[in-house]
This record gives structure tokens, sequence and C-alpha cells, in this order.
């Protein structure tokens, strides 16, 4: 039926529903709303192709009600909606197809309740991850969640995609910090959970809906715990010879019931971006710098265009940088794999931590490099969100893939993907998100090819490759990220006949089908 209703007739519609400033048909918004930060999209940028699937609208709901009101016209016009947060998601999670209209929550952005006493805040699902925590902040107040992404992500985003902070081995992920969600399902039914005095009966309803991208409701509201701000942070370095050492120092630590905040263990290669070149530039052009500089002995800085000439040339060469990535710069170097723990909250805890945890990854090996390299980490934290566009620049491409498993396969699972990868594209990695059950490996991987086309074909290539590795050897596609589109072929492959299950709850929240479609291999 929506495919008979034209884009004018839409619109008209809408805005009987809502305001006339929140809808809109012009051509600016609807080509910024028809993607997100999906690398696969700026592959399909750089070839020519910038609005392939833009949505018929966008709108802006300011309420709980604007939300049902959408829902019940979606539902009867059976026109999908793609909810949509920050737009900074990596999988194609909030990509719209023709025909849909975009849901942008960011102007329910407020919070709703800040329960200091009870460690409680109830907030809407716009609210900017970092104005969030500054709003917190002012009363000495946390919720530990710090990704990458702060920046330019949403809460609700963060629960959409089960979000993991750079401080998860602390405070847990995101589906540990929240108690209780409204949640309109695409009946137009309004459905609030985590009722604390009935937490023992039944299935937990807020975590049906945590990770489910927008695919079985949209977010309207959520309960979040949050805990005194730390007093206190302690960072320290450590070195290892091999990436197996520094694993076995952090299981040590980990199963001995001690939480840092932070820990990070890097692969010999991003070891040295880590030391040498955070926050300057992109993984792929430290590297050109390192091996330019290493092994030709320039002093001067490189032009611009000779940059760009040498990176596509080393990425075009992926077995060959791989190999001296793993063996020859780590020699030239000497710097092995570095490890950064960080422990946080009142000062004679963090600190009491910080020297247990100091002791233990002593007893495993471990070199003492003080605290500059933690230190280093912090000041660049969130660097990462923004060091991808000088490799797209100069006609390659980068992304990031994490996956997770225990501990007894974590190496099993490193290996494989390096091996599968590495004659395809530049890879490489660190362990971050550790747990006494196990740990997530978050690899980067950087490539180029001179056709555009070809470079989405290589791309896709190295995705299924990977992730067919990762099912081999027995670990999870995703620990943090989502699924969206990126994933979804191997949803099968991970969960198997219970997926049969999700699919069934969708058709009765759902039976119109009209929420986030194609998406989570529904």
């Amino acid at each position: 039926m929506a495919d008979t209703i034209s884009i004018e007739a839409k619109a008209r519609q809408l805005g009987s529903i809502l305001k006339d400033d929140q809808v809109s048909i012009l051509a600016p918004d609807r080509v910024a709303y028809s993607r997100d930060l999906w690398p696969r999209g700026l592959i399909e940028f750089s070839a020519g192709r910038p609005a392939p699937s833009p949505p018929d609208v966008v709108v802006w709901p300011e309420t709980t009600q604007d939300v049902v009101h959408l829902v019940e016209w979606a539902a009867g016009t059976e026109t999908p909606l793609v909810p949509y947060g920050g737009g900074s998601g990596v999988c194609g999670g909030a990509m719209p197809r023709r025909g849909q209209v975009v849901v942008d929550l960011k102007r329910m952005d407020r919070i709703l309740e800040l329960d200091g006493p009870n460690h409680r805040v109830r907030v809407q699902p716009g609210m900017n991850g970092w104005t969030f925590e500054e709003v917190l902040g002012r009363s000495n107040l946390t919720m530990g969640h710090f990704p990458s992404s702060i920046f330019c992500s949403t809460v609700g985003g963060w629960l959409a995609a089960r979000s993991a902070g750079q401080a998860s081995t602390r405070y847990g992920k995101i589906e540990d910090m929240v108690s209780g969600l409204e949640v309109v399902t695409g009946k137009g039914e309004v459905i609030r959970t985590g009722n604390p005095g009935a937490a023992s009966l039944g299935p937990d309803w807020t975590q049906l809906f945590v990770g489910s991208e927008g695919t079985l409701g949209i977010i309207t509201e959520a309960t979040l715990k949050v805990l005194p701000a730390p007093e206190m942070r302690v960072y320290r370095g450590y070195g290892f010879d091999r990436v197996s050492a520094g694993l076995e120092a952090i299981r040590r630590f980990m199963q001995k019931g001690l939480l840092p905040s932070v820990v990070r263990l890097y692969d010999e290669f991003d070891t040295v971006i880590a030391r040498s070149g955070a926050g300057r530039g992109s993984e792929a052009d430290t590297l050109v710098k390192e091996v330019m500089g290493r092994l030709t002995h320039l002093t001067k800085p490189m032009l611009p265009w000779v940059k760009v000439a040498a990176l596509r040339a080393a990425l075009s060469k992926p077995g060959w940088l791989n190999k001296l990535a793993d063996g020859l710069l780590p020699k030239l170097t000497g710097q092995g794999c570095l490890l950064v723990v960080g422990t946080e909250g009142r000062p004679r805890l963090a600190q009491a931590e910080a020297d247990r945890i100091h002791e233990e990854v002593l007893r495993a090996g471990g070199r003492d490099l003080g605290p500059r390299p933690g230190e280093h980490w912090e000041k660049h934290r969130y660097s990462v969100s923004f060091k991808q566009s000088g490799v797209f620049y100069s006609g390659g491409f980068v992304d990031t893939m994490e996956v997770a498993t225990t501990w007894d396969g974590l190496l099993r699972l490193y290996e494989a993907v390096k091996t599968a990868v590495s004659p395809l594209v530049f890879i490489m990695a660190h362990f971050s998100h550790a747990y006494p059950e196990g740990c997530s490996i978050y690899f980067t991987f950087a490539g180029s090819s001179d056709d555009p086309e070809q470079g989405l074909k290589l791309y896709d290539q190295v995705w299924n490759t990977a992730l067919a590795a990762v099912t081999r050897a027995g670990g999870t596609i995703s620990h943090h990220h989502g699924v969206g589109r990126s994933k979804q072929a191997f949803m099968v492959e991970e969960h198997g006949d219970s997926l049969e299950l999700f699919r069934m709850l969708k058709r009765v929240l759902d039976p119109k089908e009209i929420l986030n479609p194609g998406k989570m291999s529904l």
C-alpha cells in the first residue's frame, strides 16, 4: 500500500499528525538521512552513489504520543519506519530504503528524572552521549558508559545496538545498566518494562528490546543506573613480548575478582599506533609514516600527494604489508605488545586495586612502563571515531570488527581472523572489554582498489571471509556494534533455529512488519 502513496501525500498525512517543522521531504534532508556511518556507504559515495536509497520522508517526534501516532499511521498505510539516533552506527542498522520514513529521535533529548539517592535516571532516547555524561557530572554522578562514539551517539542508539563503553570491564555494557524501558510497538501500544517489584516473575522484557535495533519497538524512554563519579583514576602501561603473554596476565587478574575500568592489550603493530601515532592520523596513515620513516630514514614530512600515493601503494600489497607489520616493524621499534590498565573510584580503593593488578601483571612477565602510556591513551581515547577519513581520501577504505569469545578460544579466534583476512587487507587488533569469562577482540582493517566498484567487492569479500572465520573458531560475530545489514547474513550461523523465536516475537509485536525491516535477518 505504501508504494501507492506519493511522497507529497505522505508528507501531507504526516503533517496532519505532527507540526510542520517535524516533517521534511527536502532533498538535503532525505540525502543526509540516507545512510549512517557504515563504511560500505562511504565506498559507495566514492563510487558516485551518494544517496542509493533515500527515505521518502524524515520526521522528528518530540513526545511518546508523537511516536504512537506515527506508528499507527505507518501500520495503517504499511509504511516502514526506521528509528534514527545519532547516525553513528557502523553496520547499516539505521539505513533506510526507498518508500520508508526515517524517525529521528534527537528532539526527545531530555532527562526526565535524576534520582541520585537511588542511583537512577530516566532519560529520553535522543539524548547525546557526551551531553548526558556532562549533565550527570554536575551532580557528581556517572553512568560509566564511554563508547568511542560518545560525541556523536545517543542513549537510544546505545540500547538499540547493545553498546559497550571503554570502561565496560568495571561498569558493564549498556544491557547491564538499564533497568526499564518505555517502548512503542509496531501496533502503536506503549509497553513499560522493568518493575523492580516483579523482577523474578517471568522473562526479562527489558532485555528483549535491548539490542533489537528498532525491529521490535521504538524506545521512547529508558531508566538507567548511575553511580557516584570516581574521585581518582590510576593508569599504568606494561610491555609484553607476545600477545599470548599479555592475555594470560589479563585473565589472571580478571579471574581473581579485580575490576579495572580500562583494560587494553595491543598487538605488535597496534602498539606502534598506540604509543606513537594516536590521535594524529589513521592506522593506515601511521603505517605509511612508520614504514617510510624507518626504512628509508626520511627526515622531512612527506608531501600530501606523496603520502596518498604511498598509502595506496602500501594497501595494494596487503600480504606484504601484514608480514612487515607482524615481523620486521616490531623488531625495528622494539616495542612488543602494550597493555594499558586503569582503575578508578575512591582513592584508597582505586590505588589498592591498581597495586594488586600491578603485582599480577609483573608476576605474569609484564614490564612496568609507568603511567605515561595510560595517560596518553586517556588523552586520545575518543580519537578513533575521527581517524578514518584520510584513508578514504586516499582511495582506500578502513573498517573495524569487534568479536569476542571465552579465554580458551581467544588466541585461536585472533589467529583465525588474521590468517583469513591477511591476503586481502592490512589488519591489526587490540583486546579490550575484558571479563572473567573472556574478552573482545577489536580488529581494524584497511584496503585499497583503483576501481570503487572493485573496492565494494573487496570490502564484502573481507567481511564474509572474516565472519566465516569467526563462526568456525566459535566466536560471536558482534560484541557491541550490533548487526544491522553488515552482519545479518551470519545471524543463522550464530543463532541457528533459535532465530525463529525472535521472528515469532517480531510477528507478535510488529505484525505489519513496519519497524526497521531488512535488519537483524528480519
